[in-house]
């Protein structure tokens, strides 16, 4: 073991952290609170009105962040073990950065599908039908496709609110799908070898260390 005023432990130490935070705390508290704010935004999007589809309400996106983030928070719980005993804390390092990769995934997807229903209500012509919203891409086509919004009063206020609701989504799963990339390509590049919490033990170092003294 090292001593508590080894300088080379300290540098070590700091090397895993970030603004204070070791990089596995500092990613999970990240994708919580993204997942979260996702979640909640997707689930108001889905109040405004009943005939949304469920991609273009992306609070699976959110859920599957904010599960990703527990794992992320259930890997802190787990203490640095010798290379012969590593079977648990494995399993889970590699659930966290498969999970994160799906996380990664659903974030993708989830901006592609705000992104495809903003750029169409940009061309949107609609008019209030009998408490519907009801939208045209091109109003001289009379076989155009009719988009219809259930439960809308005004036309006005529910597309300018759609709007920023999926400004939101496609900035929160944006920045969520980037945070999910980075901790797969940290969790990759150092080979799942960096993260560690409790007590690390260096038994190859402290053999070596001791054979030199001998010498």
């Amino acid at each position: 073991k090292k001593a508590k005023g080894d300088p080379k432990a300290g540098q070590e130490e700091e090397s895993h952290t970030c603004c204070g935070c070791r990089f596995p705390l500092l990613f999970a508290l990240l994708q919580l609170a993204l997942g979260t704010s996702v979640t909640v935004l997707g689930f108001l999007m889905a109040g405004i009105s009943s005939s949304l589809l469920v991609r273009d309400t992306p609070y699976w996106a959110g859920i599957i962040v904010c599960l990703v983030s527990l794992v992320g928070f259930l890997m802190l719980c787990i203490s640095y073990q010798p290379d012969e005993k590593t079977c648990g804390q494995f399993t889970v390092k590699l659930m966290y950065f498969l999970l994160s990769a799906l996380g990664l995934v659903a974030c993708v997807l989830a901006v592609a599908f705000a992104t495809h229903h903003y750029l169409q209500m940009t061309k949107f012509t609609c008019d209030t039908v009998l408490e519907s919203c009801q939208c045209k891409l091109d109003t001289v086509d009379p076989l155009g496709r009719t988009f219809t919004y259930q439960d809308a009063v005004d036309c006005g206020s529910l597309t300018s609110m759609l709007n920023l609701y999926l400004l939101l989504q496609m900035a929160l799963n944006l920045v969520a799908a980037l945070v999910c990339l980075l901790t797969c390509f940290v969790m990759w590049k150092h080979r799942y070898q960096v993260f560690y919490v409790g007590v690390r033990f260096h038994p190859l170092t402290a053999a070596a260390e001791g054979q030199k003294q001998q010498v």
